[in-house]
């Protein structure tokens, strides 16, 4: 299973930022010791535990176990999870004048915000508790002849949503949130 920790801070995003950060946690997933990292990273070992310390710090490694080797003790490190999701919030907070504008990117943009916020919340906690968050992705492309089509579409597809929401809607049932998105998909490289 793939562990994710949601960084909300703004403090643990900058110490995770640069590249050999970056590199670090990517390389921690399997635990290893400055020494060893500093080896197959050609650097010296002393620049490379200062990274390390400020990673620790920031609660994005971990101490596995600490071994005695030639007269010392080294440490082996761990990431703390398999992957790090930016909480969009951490870098910045706007309120959109658009939040009514179903066709405003900065509506999408919010509503994208608050999936991953709370997605990786939860999907933090049921980790926790050893469980798995129960979720889908319904995600396809469609191509529009005209600007004026992506209007009639939005309007068919909310009415489509609604009739499926009405078949399956239980007042004592577990809530879902269902957002239903659209952009432009990016270029072919």
């Amino acid at each position: 299973m793939t562990t994710r920790d949601l960084v909300e801070e703004p403090d643990r995003v900058r110490q995770a930022l640069s590249p050999l950060r970056r590199q670090l946690l990517a390389r921690l997933r399997t635990p290893a010791s400055a020494s060893e990292l500093a080896a197959e990273l050609e650097m010296p070992r002393q620049r490379l535990g200062y990274h390390l310390r400020q990673l620790e710090e920031a609660g994005l490694i971990e101490l596995v176990e600490e071994r005695r080797r030639r007269g010392f003790v080294e440490r082996v490190l761990r990431s703390t999870a398999d992957a790090f999701v930016v909480d969009p919030g951490v870098l910045g907070r706007h309120e959109s004048r658009h939040a009514a504008d179903i066709h405003a990117a900065e509506h999408l943009l919010d509503a994208a915000t608050r999936t991953v916020r709370d997605v990786a919340r939860m999907q933090a906690g049921a980790e926790r508790q050893g469980k798995r968050l129960l979720t889908f992705t319904v995600e396809t492309e469609v191509r529009f002849g005209a600007p004026g089509d992506v209007h009639r579409f939005t309007e068919a597809l909310a009415g489509a949503i609604a009739d499926v929401v009405a078949d399956f809607d239980t007042p004592s049932g577990r809530p879902y949130r269902l957002i239903g998105a659209g952009h432009p998909a990016p270029k072919a490289e």
